[in-house]
């Protein structure tokens, strides 16, 4: 079977073909990173960050790291999804009462259009860390919801539809430091603010060591025709400290807390200089895809070296049929 993207034509987003004498089935933008240093006049560090089609472009809710440390959530908005003008004042958070609902810190943005509307979640603070929920209809007024959970929780991922009447949340469960564990689960919810029926979807670890510490959703699940296309983070423990890479699982498209195939290796590791060099070395941190159903194209935006923005390619096909090859044994 061929696998297909379930969705919308994008044919304007971000391509490039596999480069000649490449047999990896992710492959990274050759003018990495699109994003640098310094990228606006308050913020050191933009990385980490969600993007979006919107209104025949392209926008973006981005994790911006001010010079004082602390992150705050901007909008971006660009024409082909590479080269990005993002605003140099933070979002103005609202509650639904219409009173100021800002975060303390708010950090690692995923951004889904679900009916329409579209939804944020990030990790913010509520004594301690967890995940922060928002929505917006046209990324000028924004409506703070509810906290999804109560302390320690990130990662925080939601499915790009509902799922028998119900909206469908990936997190991982941590704790207050750098979460040195971690598996990924689902919840449920009817109305978006009580969260339950929760399931555990994957463990750290199995036959590889690059996941061997924990793991974390990454960007929106794809929707195919085999399932859903989960793209999450493993990380592995070094004596250098942690090392963030990337892997791919197919969920059950009606119970997506069953795992069909697991990618056994990793499908990007910390290469680059971009990657290996940085405000925090050895990081490659999927948030975002923008994917294409009529070619089967997708782009994965990632965070790199908690410094930068960057992009991979691959073909939903090549993934899914490399991951059946090469997956996991439960």
């Amino acid at each position: 079977m061929t696998t297909k993207i379930i969705g919308s034509a994008l044919p304007n987003m971000p391509w490039q073909p596999r480069p000649q004498g490449c047999s990896d089935v992710v492959w990274r933008h050759d003018a990495n990173p699109i994003i640098n240093w310094n990228p606006i006049p308050c913020a050191a560090r933009i990385y980490n960050s969600a993007v979006v089609p919107f209104e025949g472009a392209f926008i973006g809710v981005f994790r911006a790291d001010y010079k004082n440390g602390r992150p705050h959530l901007h909008v971006g908005r660009s024409a082909d999804a590479l080269n990005w003008e993002i605003e140099h004042e933070r979002i103005q958070w609202r509650d639904e009462q219409g009173n100021c609902a800002q975060p303390t810190y708010a950090y690692d943005p995923r951004v889904v259009k679900i009916e329409d509307t579209y939804y944020i979640t990030w990790c913010t603070d509520n004594h301690g860390a967890t995940l922060g929920m928002g929505m917006t209809k046209d990324f000028k007024t924004f409506v703070r919801l509810e906290d999804a959970c109560v302390p320690f929780n990130r990662n925080g991922v939601l499915f790009p539809r509902k799922i028998n009447g119900e909206f469908i949340l990936l997190n991982r469960p941590s704790d207050s430091g750098h979460t040195p564990f971690g598996d990924i689960f689902l919840s449920h919810s009817k109305e978006m603010v009580y969260w339950g029926k929760h399931r555990h979807v994957m463990g750290k670890g199995g036959t590889g060591w690059w996941q061997g510490t924990k793991i974390g959703a990454g960007p929106i699940p794809i929707e195919t025709n085999e399932g859903w296309l989960m793209i999450y983070h493993g990380v592995s423990g070094t004596c250098n400290g942690f090392v963030y890479s990337m892997g791919a699982a197919l969920l059950d498209i009606n119970e997506p807390w069953k795992v069909l195939y697991r990618t056994r290796d990793y499908i990007l590791t910390p290469e680059k200089e971009y990657e290996t060099t940085g405000f925090v070395p050895n990081v490659a941190f999927p948030c975002a895809t923008l994917h294409d159903a009529e070619t089967g194209r997708i782009a994965i935006y990632y965070g790199a070296a908690d410094t930068y923005v960057a992009v991979a390619y691959t073909q939903v096909d090549e993934l899914v049929a490399y991951m059946k090859a090469n997956s996991e044994v439960f």
